[in-house]
């Protein structure tokens, strides 16, 4: 098994301590952080928990069990339980972790990316559906301000090996994607956001009424909706350089087919392709697991649109499939990629104050709501055109890369 050394792992957590939670600016002095880590990266957990301490907080630790060739833990639950257990939902405990926590900090890890292949997927599906009170709590807490979150990979033998590198390989490139290997990566990560911050303000003040994705396997358009705006650089999930608005599902017609797998609850969809009309899904295909797709796609909001994305190659230095949409979202490469996601939209592309809006007019503005939110990913060659007010148009990405 590959460790990255000690240097490696401690600027790590300082940069997902000190950058990445608190949106850019790192945790205050009695801050509380509610950490979840998978045993596999636990030399990564000793350092987050000393980065926590030394900058004043506190931590609640929720470290858990990692599948291994003897023990399946993640199978073990779907197996050995009925319907009313899988239904359960601790409220009080979730409610008051809500309430306690100011800041989320989440190691992916995974170390059986089929873990769940054999399981019903209506099950995994249910389970799902049954935490949206959680998600909902987060969410109000986060668009008042008061919580912060933030995703991270830590490398695994299971990763490296569906990526097809060696784990040392594979570390390569959280490394250079997260510039661990900087001499003060946290300033780097300050010059990255900002210069993201830049394209996002153009793309903000341009006011885009809908955009034309063009490509060999796309033609998609896509309207943004009303009082949007732009977001990334904010250090929720790192590495992070894509630029995202949640759009107007409504509004959505075209095709769209991705070269990138999804890894979803323990299972694998390829050849992804899929069809809109009037923000609808009206075709969905895939080359493997397309009964799952369906069924994914079948549930309440999960067959309309949450979010558009771009990345452009000249910020992110991943370089290669990774295996984990969190850094395949965030690819580089030749032609940088952009991604939807179907599902739940992100509250905070809302343009105003989100503590005064209802939840009703948000959707009468056509944020999507479900408890769904796949991103799909694609690599290849694509020109995107914004349609302005006024009834004129440009081209703001190709090429991989803005030109705005």
């Amino acid at each position: 098994m590959y460790k990255p050394s000690k240097k490696i792992l401690e600027n790590y957590a300082n940069v997902l301590v000190n950058f990445a939670l608190g949106r850019g600016k790192g945790i205050k002095k009695g801050d509380v952080v509610h950490l979840v880590v998978d045993e596999i990266a636990k030399p990564l957990y000793i350092e987050l928990r000393k980065a926590i301490w030394k900058a004043g907080g506190h931590v609640i630790s929720d470290y858990r069990p990692s599948n291994d060739t003897e023990y399946n833990i993640d199978q073990d639950f779907y197996l050995h339980t009925e319907g009313h257990q899988i239904e359960f939902f601790p409220s009080k405990y979730l409610k008051g972790i809500v309430d306690e926590v100011d800041h989320s900090l989440h190691i992916l890890s995974d170390t059986d990316l089929k873990s769940l292949q054999n399981i019903d997927s209506k099950k995994i599906i249910t389970r799902t559906k049954i935490f949206k009170p959680y998600k909902e709590w987060r969410n109000q807490k986060e668009n008042a301000g008061k919580f912060t979150w933030t995703i991270a990979l830590y490398g695994t033998e299971a990763l490296a090996k569906e990526a097809r590198m060696s784990e040392k390989e594979y570390w390569k490139q959280i490394i250079n994607a997260c510039f661990l290997n900087e001499k003060n990566p946290i300033k780097k990560w300050r010059y990255i956001a900002n210069n993201i911050k830049k394209y996002i303000k153009k793309l903000n003040n341009l006011q885009i009424e809908k955009v034309h994705i063009k490509g060999d396997d796309v033609d998609l358009y896509i309207t943004i909706g009303e009082k949007r705006q732009w977001l990334g650089g904010r250090g929720a999930n790192i590495p992070s350089f894509e630029i995202f608005t949640s759009p107007d599902w409504r509004g959505t017609n075209g095709f769209i087919k991705f070269n990138q797998p999804l890894y979803t609850n323990g299972n694998l969809i390829e050849g992804i392709e899929l069809e809109f009309k009037d923000g609808i899904v009206v075709r969905s295909k895939a080359k493997k697991n397309e009964k799952l797709l369906k069924e994914i796609i079948s549930t309440e909001g999960a067959n309309m649109i949450g979010e558009f994305s771009m990345t452009d190659k000249r910020f992110s230095k991943i370089t290669k499939f990774m295996a984990e949409t969190l850094y395949d979202e965030n690819v580089g490469g030749k032609y940088g990629n952009c991604h939807i996601a179907i599902g739940s939209s992100y509250h905070e592309c809302f343009k105003g104050n989100l503590s005064k809006i209802s939840k009703n007019a948000l959707k009468n503005l056509g944020f999507n709501e479900s408890i769904i939110h796949s991103d799909i990913i694609t690599t290849t060659d694509r020109t995107i055109t914004a349609y302005l007010k006024h009834g004129k148009k440009t081209v703001i990405f190709k090429n991989g890369q803005f030109c705005i």
